[in-house]
């Protein structure tokens, strides 16, 4: 089956859309679209906007339009949503789409709460027509959180970072997050059905952790710990170096933590707020990818390793 995406991100999140999307997708992307064989969620990514599963096409619209009325509504009303693909089309012209399309489909159109929302689409140079899904920003809602502080994660960085170190198949794997502060990246994980632990040095952090989670009808999968003796094995590590506003962890300390990442898990992505290359090599890390995440002054540096 055919799946049609689309995505956006502010200009400062382009690099780790991009990262976060090939991860994903298995393919670097460009443009705005994406058609894939490929079935992600349509809530996974923070970035995806809208998915159509494909269930006809044509070569032109013309073509299209001739197959609408063998679609089975079942009694249910529907709307018909254009969506942009490579070529541009004004606002007349999209809504002259949207009511073509849906006056060849036998049923009853409802624009407001219609049962059914389809979405049509013109990608390299054919038609597309099928079941329309909009991503609910989940993530959005997880901005409000009861225990915060100013130097956690962006809660959407926080679910793409997540879907970097997770990949395409993230209900088999085994995450933890050993510095994980106030819950951002447990709670953007647990709310993709994601198995993840999450540790802190903090006992403040800690609480608020569990704080969060349990607004959000999470369970506590966190405890008070240092990351240097924590025993098992897992798939995937992420690790968002401590650090505060005045200052960052020595380099000794910051190869000690890297060193024992590396006996934890085979994969991991480290941020961290300043390049940290040498320091991943000593630890027997290699760099698979790299991108960064900049806020008017500050940067963070983020690095898939293996």
């Amino acid at each position: 089956m055919m799946f049609i995406y689309t995505y956006a991100s502010h200009e400062d999140e382009a690099a780790l859309c991009g990262l976060e999307l090939q991860t994903l997708f298995g393919e670097k992307v460009s443009g705005g679209v994406i058609s894939s064989s490929y079935g992600l969620s349509v809530n996974r990514s923070p970035f995806v906007k809208r998915r159509i599963s494909v269930m006809l096409e044509g070569s032109s619209l013309e073509e299209l339009i001739l197959q609408l009325p063998s679609i089975e509504l079942g009694g249910q009303t529907f709307k018909v949503l254009f969506t942009p693909g490579d070529e541009a089309f004004t606002y007349e012209e999209q809504r002259q789409l949207e009511r073509a399309a849906g006056a060849a489909i036998r049923g009853k159109a409802d624009m407001r709460r219609a049962d059914r929302l389809f979405g049509l689409t013109k990608l390299n140079g054919r038609w597309y027509f099928g079941q329309c899904e909009e991503n609910g920003a989940i993530w959005l809602k997880h901005q409000n959180k009861p225990q915060n502080y100013s130097t956690a994660l962006p809660t959407r960085a926080a679910r793409a970072i997540v879907n970097i170190a997770a990949g395409q198949a993230p209900q088999q794997l085994r995450l933890i997050d050993p510095c994980c502060g106030m819950g951002t990246v447990l709670i953007e994980a647990m709310s993709m059905g994601i198995d993840i632990e999450g540790v802190d040095l903090n006992p403040l952090a800690v609480r608020g952790a569990r704080v969060n989670l349990a607004h959000f009808g999470y369970p506590d999968r966190v405890r008070l710990g240092d990351m240097r003796l924590i025993e098992g094995h897992y798939d995937a590590a992420i690790v968002d170096m401590p650090y505060n506003l005045c200052s960052v962890l020595p380099e000794n300390e910051q190869l000690v933590m890297l060193e024992r990442v590396r006996k934890m898990a085979k994969r991991a992505v480290i941020v961290t707020t300043e390049p940290l290359m040498r320091q991943l090599e000593l630890a027997s890390w290699w760099i698979t990818h790299s991108t960064t995440l900049s806020k008017a002054s500050f940067t963070r540096y983020i690095s898939v390793v293996e």
